[in-house]
């Protein structure tokens, strides 16, 4: 096998004065006993900033490299990009000749624009490394924030393409499709939306964002685009877009203002064209902080007790996307120290954490749960996060492992807390096993917090209280609000969410009832006699300080 060409990122830093040789072989010698990337290595142990990496890797690939004195736009070449590309792309046009546009990117990783762009601007693009902090301000400064951006490449895209003939892959690269999808997939991220649904229907493609758990629908495209516009996601996604007849899996790595954004992109053959659904997953949106939550007093300083235990298994329980990831990852974040190992397997890995060590899962090649958990109790963990228990292998493994001395965090899908211990007696655990392992089950919903712009007082009916469990003479003192709606949060009275919590800890008579096998409904009765606030009762108290509304917690919780 003949041997890359490519200058090795040590000796370009060495070349540049950045590093000695003793600290690049001290570098080599980390990454030998621990893995990971050279370059950030060398940053970790202080021997090189980001931006010297940065500029390693531009001349690693070739790239010209610009100090913050050469960015300087050219107005025609701003002019050749429309702001919600160049800010999804995070690229700022510098020069335009009639051959050649040349654009300045923040991040070197980041040269495939190129190959796009020049279907937007119709002739060459040249990719040039420039000070990432004074990309970013020069594209705020020219360009805003992109808004509008959607409405203009609807309006770019009415005639586009009609009644010409082509290869799909063609049409998929074509300028306007490109720059529509870009602002869809902008205008997205900017809304904080959790998925985007592109749906096929006759004579048009209906798109919808999730944002804050509910859908809404944008202004749909020219529908003789619909096909085009379908095939360059899955272009961007590496699918067989000349395969539209069995469903498809893919991701798509883009960086936004200098954060990573991954999308997961699904396809399903229907009646009139493949559905697709984007799942966003942008890590500067997610809080991993427990202070963050939404978390009570007394809700999170039970929680911190979780990180302080010897051993046990800790479950948190409920739907999909209720929050459980966040929340268990909230936690790790918090336990997250050099004096303690740490170790995650997850399908699949969805935030990236410094300091924890993340396993993905890959059961189409035999990397199950309960394999990867086998093994992971060979690597000295102090903490182990399982993603689900979904079997009865998984679950007996993550029980020896507590009875190991270690801390296991993981999840299961069921409707409250008690339920999660008779759920574990159906997957095949002994009850004895469950009532010395388990330690604590938080069960957890979502619901909209009211918007603040359009937040008004009122007082609800009292059948209304009656029916989240509530007498309305207990209630002295509460702040009841609902949101009229307004632009911020697109006339719907919510924005943004917050987490409800029932906290079941497993006292000693709790765990003479598992050993009884007794069933849900008498362990919920204990355990509120022993003072857990179920979901409900959680909702209601933030009904009453005004957070979120009556609707919202009975559309999300039980009694």
């Amino acid at each position: 096998m003949a041997q890359s060409n490519r200058k090795q990122i040590g000796r370009i830093l060495k070349e540049r004065g950045v590093v000695q040789e003793g600290q690049i072989q001290a570098a080599l010698h980390h990454q030998r006993q621990n893995g990971g990337l050279l370059g950030q290595i060398l940053v970790d142990m202080g021997f090189a900033s980001a931006g010297d990496i940065a500029a390693a890797l531009a001349v690693q690939s070739g790239m010209e490299v610009l100090d913050a004195a050469a960015l300087v736009p050219q107005e025609a070449a701003l002019k050749a990009v429309d702001a919600s590309t160049a800010i999804a792309m995070e690229v700022l046009p510098l020069r335009l000749t009639p051959d050649a546009l040349t654009v300045a990117i923040a991040d070197p990783l980041n040269a495939g624009v190129a190959q796009d762009l020049q279907f937007l601007v119709g002739r060459a693009v040249k990719v040039a490394l420039g000070d990432a902090a004074t990309v970013r301000a020069l594209l705020r400064k020219h360009y805003g924030d992109g808004s509008g951006g959607l409405q203009a490449a609807l309006e770019a895209a009415k005639d586009a393409g009609k009644g010409k003939k082509g290869e799909e892959k063609d049409l998929a690269q074509s300028a306007p499709v490109v720059r529509l999808l870009n602002s869809i997939l902008f205008q997205a991220i900017r809304d904080k939306a959790s998925d985007i649904h592109f749906e096929p229907f006759e004579g048009e493609l209906r798109i919808r964002f999730r944002v804050d758990g509910s859908l809404y629908q944008i202004q749909a495209p020219p529908a003789h685009l619909s096909t085009s516009l379908i095939a360059r996601v899955k272009v961007m996604a590496n699918l067989d877009i000349a395969e539209a007849r069995v469903p498809q899996d893919g991701r798509i790595e883009l960086s936004i203002d200098g954060r990573p954004v991954d999308l997961r992109v699904a396809t399903l053959p229907t009646m009139y064209g493949e559905s697709v659904v984007m799942r966003i997953l942008d890590r500067s949106v997610v809080q991993l902080d427990l202070r963050m939550l939404g978390l009570a007093n007394d809700e999170e300083e039970e929680l911190r007790r979780l990180m302080t235990l010897p051993h046990g298994i800790v479950l948190v329980t409920g739907p999909t996307g209720s929050g459980k990831t966040t929340t268990l990852y909230a936690l790790l974040s918090e336990a997250n120290d050099p004096a303690v190992k740490i170790i995650t397997t997850e399908d699949p890995v969805e935030y990236d954490i410094d300091g924890i060590v993340q396993i993905p899962i890959q059961e189409e090649i035999g990397v199950t749960y309960a394999r990867v958990l086998r093994t992971i109790l060979r690597q000295d963990p102090d903490k182990i996060l399982v993603g689900e228990i979904r079997d009865p292998e998984t679950a007996q493994v993550a029980v020896e492992a507590s009875l190991t001395g270690h801390v296991v965090f993981s999840t299961l899908h069921t409707n409250d807390a008690p339920s999660a211990i008779t759920r574990l007696i159906d997957i095949g655990i002994p009850p004895y096993l469950i009532a010395s392992t388990l330690d604590t089950v938080v069960a957890q919903r979502l619901v909209r917090k009211i918007c603040p712009d359009c937040k008004v007082a009122y007082q609800p009916e009292e059948a209304i209280l009656r029916d989240l469990g509530a007498e309305p003479g207990d209630l002295a003192g509460a702040r009841f609000a609902y949101g009229k709606g307004c632009d911020r949060c697109h006339h719907t009275g919510y924005r943004g969410r917050l987490a409800v919590f029932e906290i079941l800890r497993v006292s000693e008579r709790l765990r003479e009832a598992i050993l009884a096998q007794a069933s849900a409904a008498d362990i919920r009765a204990i355990s509120r006699e022993e003072g857990t606030r179920t979901l409900r009762e959680s909702g209601l108290r933030r009904v009453t300080e005004g957070m979120t509304t009556v609707e919202e917690v009975l559309r999300e919780t039980l009694i």
